[in-house]
């Protein structure tokens, strides 16, 4: 009687099994629901970074008196063409990507880097090329490594067989509104380069290079 009786306690009662299986149950719903919150803030991501995107217009202004000076359009004769025109070179982090001539409907950010209406190629004196690109995931996030550049880092433009050497002099960011300012002195040819900031949604990074040299 006495080993039948021990064999009974040894068994597991009921409601031990059922807490365990309730903690079991948590367990497993936690995971999903964290997998279900990681993929929702990772579409939230993208979708912020079309906001800026979505508009496409620019703000160009500087800091004092040269605020009178607005972003010219060029004399555009040449055919449009849906080739490449020139290609951005960033060594420090591995990036070489080419652009479009601004008027082909292939200069779209879903799917270049997009060469912003109302800036210039390499070769105006004094103009400002400004490209912008995704950030954040997926293929056409072209620029979202940029967060790793600093002041003084080197960007290439290669166009019409010449090589454009530009320095980065001041990174900067603003919030999301479809506008931003560009900060940049008249007195030199720049490149600006715009992307979503990284880890932080509601703002892009506008990061200012001035040219320093020309190759042929």
């Amino acid at each position: 009687m006495d080993k039948k009786h021990n064999r009974k306690n040894e068994r597991i009662s009921p409601s031990v099994t059922a807490i365990i299986g309730a903690v079991l149950t948590l367990i497993g719903g936690f995971f999903l629901s964290y997998n279900y919150i990681q993929s929702k803030k990772i579409m939230a991501y993208d979708y912020m970074s079309n906001v800026f995107y979505n508009g496409n217009e620019i703000l160009a202004i500087s800091e004092g008196e040269e605020t009178k000076q607005p972003i010219e359009e060029e004399q555009l004769e040449e055919e449009v063409t849906n080739n490449y025109i020139g290609y951005l070179t960033i060594p420090k982090i591995n990036l070489t990507k080419g652009f479009l001539d601004k008027r082909s409907s292939e200069n779209d950010v879903e799917k270049n880097i997009l060469v912003v209406s109302g800036s210039n190629y390499p070769d105006t004196d004094r103009g400002n090329l400004i490209l912008a690109g995704h950030s954040g995931t997926g293929w056409k996030a072209f620029f979202n490594d940029l967060y790793k550049l600093s002041i003084n880092d080197t960007a290439y433009i290669t166009y019409k067989n010449k090589k454009y050497i530009y320095k980065i002099v001041n990174i900067y960011t603003q919030p999301k509104i479809g506008k931003l300012a560009i900060y940049r002195n008249y007195d030199k040819t720049t490149l600006t380069l715009i992307t979503c900031t990284n880890n932080d949604s509601k703002t892009q990074t506008i990061y200012i290079a001035e040219l320093t040299n020309i190759e042929e």
